[in-house]
């Protein structure tokens, strides 16, 4: 093919970029900040120093204009709760005696106020702060950082563009504070936010912004004719405002569907739309709604959330197509690269055959600037890149990775039957008491312990030939005993081994499966100053020998209490690595299920009574429009019950979720046909539990009660104030206690005083109970 070059030339661009720098140095900077080894003038500078560092990157690639206000030193919805004045008046007065140690407040909490609520972005791993609003809420305009990060890239010679997010996503992603009616609807205060919006605005255009862009992914979800109706507003009247900035409307993880039209009619000046085929539809949409005329359109075609490589020629004919539907086309990313790695040059240890697939932050924004300059000059100018991209499409499509006969056979043979447990729910749970013989609302952990420095020095010392393999195993068994020892010393009574030898609950297991690789900088923020790495699934699944009977058998005979066995759900497999894009997702996750199935047969053998297999991001790969839902949750409930069902009636099947919106599929929940779910619940009140309540759920239930995403140690009473509560919507006898999540990231310290307080409130209300 051969693109004519575009009548208004094309340029390259990006919504976002990663923050966290080439060694992670702004979680560095942050948490020797929180220790108070790095002082705020040095956590500030590095952070300039990064963004200098980013924005140097992309015009270096080719991107002709940069974005600025998407850095952030936690998360970009907090800041933008702040850009508004919208301050919990619980941490007003710590924001006001100190900007950033009240900021920092409203993220991780204080040992006397608690945090925001936190939960997923969209269908993302990202988590983001959840704004607090009620018929009170006061907005006022705050400026100062993205007029600041402005300024920088101005004074650096930029071309930058300030990112905000938009005021209907904002509303949409909050939620009642404490305190209000829980039907109250945030959306109602768009006419009162709007006004702070063209405030900022105004201060963006003064200090220099030619254009603003304002992100809207909510749109991308099923809207009632309300919602659309205050989009419509809402852009209306910032299109009216008389002295502002030219404004670019993004949107993306989906298509827009009902909203397209409602945004292409609105007097803006832009739309950037998302059309890799996650968005499947955009274009033929845009046309329909009679495309873009006199405006700019930014086209979403590399894909900004995974890591395989572009198809150049598939993208310049949609760009191609696109020319006729705008004044102006330019070339992006699907959606801000802060969901992928910065740099796949810098890995090593992945075959340089398949580092030839991968295409991290770095590369996508060489892709980008390649179409941009293909569509503006015409294909002849990148033929050297399209005939090295046609070669490297095909290395992938015909490599023995990507194929594994007996897997494939193996998948293709599994029946229905294969997916069901022997016995309905009330026979097993009987076997299970009568085997486990454990109280009346039961205590235990969700699997991690504290990740200690002489965990990870140890692990870093292995790898480096400091010590060897005996040295490191041994060091693994004391932390396994002194965790044991702790639990039982506490009065727990289902216990975990602690996971000392996981660096992560996704990684562990992709480094002992086939199909998969892992990266040793491919480096993803989820939340503050949380990053993860995920692994690469790349090819056909398979399980060539156990992964976690060896240390959890070891674990059980140090104790005579039950020991889970600890796994990470398929569904948690696929939606926290960088999933294979060439097959059907389900198809995916049922060779992962088999593998899995395989690991609880033989940790079920080994004498492990309880098996715990998360599926924390079973709700967060729930597609974001309701026409998709049923298809992905039959094949994910399928796969889960696949790796689980095999087990006899007195083996206790948990699973474990956290930070989502359960309430969209509690009856999901059901169809997993668990025996004991924990889930998050201290930030949300509970309110987990009050919807399985609803749903006549009829299985046992933890909802947690030690929030440990926050450095603050609950009290005993305010543990059985939550547990009270708990109890207020699920029955005693199939009630847990059990903190919301992992306690990888807490130090040990607060770890031992809140699970003794969480253990000191389960008895207070289990004496509370007249059946006790």
């Amino acid at each position: 093919m051969t693109a004519k070059p575009a009548a208004a030339a094309a340029r390259a661009t990006v919504y976002g970029y990663p923050r966290q720098g080439q060694h992670r140095e702004l979680k560095k900077a942050i948490e020797g900040y929180w220790k108070g080894r790095v002082t705020a003038d040095a956590l500030v500078e590095t952070a300039r120093g990064l963004r200098r560092a980013n924005w140097q990157q992309l015009v270096d690639a080719g991107v002709h204009e940069v974005p600025t206000g998407d850095f952030s030193y936690y998360d970009h919805v907090l800041d933008t709760s702040v850009m508004v004045g919208a301050v919990p008046d619980r941490h007003r007065a710590a924001v006001e005696a100190d900007a950033l140690d009240g900021y920092f407040a409203m993220a991780r909490g204080t040992q006397d106020v608690a945090p925001l609520e936190m939960t997923k972005w969209f269908d993302t791993n990202y988590h983001y702060l959840v704004p607090e609003l009620g018929p009170d809420t006061v907005f006022a305009a705050n400026s100062a950082k993205q007029v600041g990060e402005l300024k920088e890239a101005l004074a650096l010679g930029h071309t930058p563009r300030p990112v905000l997010v938009g005021p209907v996503t904002y509303l949409l992603l909050a939620k009642p504070a404490p305190g209000v009616a829980a039907d109250f609807e945030p959306l109602t205060l768009l006419d009162r936010l709007l006004p702070v919006y063209a405030e900022v605005l105004g201060d963006l255009r003064a200090a220099g912004a030619e254009w603003v862009q304002l992100d809207e992914p909510a749109l991308a979800q099923d809207r009632t004719p309300a919602e659309l109706n205050a989009a419509e507003r809402a852009y209306r009247d910032l299109g009216a405002l008389t002295d502002r900035p030219k404004l670019l409307v993004a949107s993306y993880f989906d298509q827009l569907g009902e909203a397209l039209p409602v945004l292409a009619k609105a007097p803006v000046d832009g739309l950037a739309l998302d059309f890799t085929e996650a968005a499947a539809g955009n274009l033929d949409a845009l046309a329909a709604a009679g495309g873009l005329p006199g405006k700019r359109l930014v086209a979403g075609v590399v894909n900004g959330r995974n890591i395989w490589i572009n198809d150049y020629e598939k993208s310049l004919a949609t760009l191609g197509t696109l020319l006729g539907l705008a004044d102006r086309v330019d070339v992006a990313a699907s959606c801000s690269l802060l969901h992928v790695p910065l740099d796949a040059a810098v890995e090593r240890d992945i075959d340089p055959q398949i580092l030839r697939w991968l295409a991290f932050a770095k590369q996508k924004t060489a892709e980008i600037a390649t179409l941009a300059r293909g569509l503006a000059q015409g294909t002849h100018t990148i033929a050297a890149e399209l005939a090295a991209n046609r070669a490297d499409l095909a290395s992938r499509a015909g490599s023995a990775i990507t194929h594994d006969p007996a897997v494939r056979a193996r998948s293709a043979a599994v029946t229905d039957a294969d997916g069901r447990r022997s016995a309905p729910y009330a026979k097993r749970a009987a076997a299970q008491r009568a085997h486990l013989g454990l109280p009346l609302l039961p205590t235990t952990t969700i699997g991690s312990f504290p990740q200690t420095g002489e965990l990870r020095a140890a692990r870093a010392d292995l790898r480096a030939g400091r010590i060897d393999a005996a040295a490191y195993e041994e060091r693994i068994r004391n932390e396994i005993r002194e965790v044991i020892a702790f639990q039982e010393k506490a009065g727990i009574d289902v216990l975990v081994h602690g996971e000392p030898e996981r660096n992560d609950m996704v990684q562990y297991f992709a480094e002992q499966l086939t199909g998969y690789l892992a990266t040793q900088h491919g480096w993803v923020q989820s939340y503050g100053t949380r990053y993860v790495r995920p692994p690469v699934l790349a090819g056909d699944i398979s399980r060539p020998e156990p992964m976690t009977v060896r240390w959890t058998t070891y674990a059980q005979s140090c104790t005579d209490r039950p020991v889970k066995g600890m796994l990470t759900g398929p569904v948690t497999m696929l939606a926290w690595s960088f999933v294979r894009d060439d097959q059907p997702l389900g198809d995916t996750a049922r060779q992962v299920a088999l593998a899995l199935r395989d690991e609880v047969a033989d940790l079920e053998a080994a004498g492990t009574s309880v098996i715990q297999v998360d599926e924390p991001a079973l709700r967060e790969t729930l597609p974001l429009r309701a026409a998709g839902h049923a298809a992905y949750l039959a094949w994910a409930t399928e796969a889960f019950r696949l790796t689980t069902s095999g087990v006899r009636d007195r083996t206790q099947i948990h699973t474990h979720m956290c930070y989502a919106e359960f309430g969209d599929i509690v009856q999901a929940i059901d169809d997993l046909d668990a025996d004991v779910i924990s889930l998050e619940a201290a930030r949300s009140h509970m309110q987990v539990a009050r919807e399985l309540a609803a749903h006549g759920y009829p299985r046992e239930a933890g909802p947690g009660v030690y929030d440990i995403h926050s450095p603050r140690v609950p009290s005993a009473e305010e543990a059985a104030s939550l547990l009270r509560k708990g109890l207020d919507a699920i029955p005693a006898e199939r009630l847990w206690v059990n903190p919301d999540c992992g306690l990888k990231t807490r130090a040990w310290p607060e770890t031992r005083a809140s699970l003794e307080n969480l253990v000191a409130a389960a008895r207070t209300v289990r004496a509370e109970i007249p059946s006790a």
